[in-house]
């Protein structure tokens, strides 16, 4: 099947997906989400590595490949390489994340394709970069999250460091890459000329810890782990209700002196102890303790219920399950449905941004390694015979 595209936005544009893991093929799911014929360059199943996401029949895979197309080629064999290069002259924009150093070993780093195709766009992400001195250091999420400062702020003060529940510095380097792409395409539109880009998941996890950068860079404070409760507007975290937790926000005064009624709590307002944002911070221990002693003479709803009524943000703290049955997740139309050709009827979740003229959708279900080979192959213009006789020599 010729390229279905998921969004008319990006349909005229061809995406070349050498990337595996996670931080590369978001990149490219994103740009694939939008309708652009992203082509995944997979190694042979002979010699493949572990370079899946749960081996390809997982939830996980199937997720992050939707609406590509795949195909196979030996990249060690010269005529892997020379079919790789014809498919570049073909795309618009190549994505890798190989080590720093692999791309020129090949020669397809991005001087050498620029030569032939002065219009292509090439994004490289990295763990730390393409230079410097941890350049070719391997790299991992949670090895950035730890080096980029999150994990010694995320978790209960004197817990020490912790993790973020999911792969953000993947995620987080994956949609920069794509914006990035995005922002390059639309400058070769003037200038008529591509350009390299590239990013890592070290400094997406710099980019990502924002008001905690400039507490550092212009206050000269360093963050501290303020567990469930947000480390400068206070009241603002995890609190608990008769029937359980529940998120509260309070920022102003104005939000301050609503919640302090619908609390039963006007007094707070004059109270030298909450008078202001720093009486607060230093006395949050006992704020927080009684806040909770009044929470606790009704459930959740009812106070989910008067807060937000008041103008005071306060919700669920829901697990996956309920996620989905939160009627304004239902409302947004998150779920999206497609049929895989191997898996039957699958829901998964689609891009947070509605475009109302041109939306995304899941068009296609993740490919089985090398399901287009022939097919992308023959588009490019290599012959029947010639696709045969390269089976045969194993070059896909």
């Amino acid at each position: 099947m010729p390229h279905l595209p998921a969004s008319p936005a990006l349909a005229r544009f061809r995406v070349v997906d050498l990337t595996q893991v996670r931080a590369g093929p978001t990149c490219c799911r994103q740009l694939a989400d939008w309708g652009a014929d992203v082509i995944q360059v997979q190694m042979p199943e002979h010699m493949r590595g572990d370079d899946t996401l749960g081996g390809q029949d997982g939830s996980d895979y199937q997720y992050t490949h939707r609406n590509k197309r795949s195909i196979t080629l030996d990249l060690k064999q010269s005529e892997g390489i020379g079919l790789l290069r014809q498919l570049i002259g073909t795309a618009d924009v190549v994505v890798e994340n190989f080590r720093p150093d692999v791309k020129f070993r090949l020669g397809i780093d991005y001087e050498s394709l620029s030569k032939d195709h002065p219009r292509l766009v090439y994004a490289s992400i990295s763990g730390f970069g393409q230079t410097g001195p941890l350049a070719q250091r391997p790299g991992f999420d949670q090895i950035a999250q730890g080096m980029g400062g999150l994990m010694s702020v995320t978790g209960l003060p004197g817990q020490g460091p912790v993790r973020v529940g999911i792969p953000i510095a993947d995620l987080c380097a994956g949609v920069f890459a794509a914006q990035g792409i995005l922002v390059a395409l639309l400058e070769r539109e003037s200038s008529g000329r591509g350009q390299w880009l590239h990013t890592s998941l070290l400094e997406s996890m710099v980019y990502m810890m924002d008001f905690q950068t400039s507490r550092w860079l212009i206050d000269g404070e360093v963050a501290k782990q303020a567990g469930n409760f947000h480390p400068t507007s206070i009241p603002t975290g995890v609190y608990k209700a008769r029937d359980g937790y529940m998120n509260i926000a309070v920022f102003g005064s104005k939000i301050w002196e609503r919640f302090c009624d619908i609390l039963g709590a006007p007094e707070w307002v004059t109270d030298a102890r909450y008078l202001d944002k720093a009486a607060r911070s230093v006395n949050r221990d006992t704020l927080n303790e009684e806040i909770n002693r009044r929470l606790v003479a009704h459930d959740r709803a009812h106070w989910i219920a008067r807060f937000n009524a008041g103008g005071v943000a306060c919700g669920h703290i829901n697990d996956l399950s309920e996620v989905f049955e939160e009627p304004q997740v239902r409302h947004l139309g998150m779920v999206k449905e497609v049929v895989s050709d191997h898996h039957g009827h699958q829901r998964l979740v689609g891009q947070p941004v509605q475009l109302e003229r041109t939306p995304s959708t899941v068009a296609r279900a993740a490919p089985r390694r090398g399901e287009h080979t022939h097919e992308v192959l023959a588009e490019i213009g290599v012959s029947t015979d010639d696709i045969t006789r390269l089976r045969a020599q194993g070059v896909f």
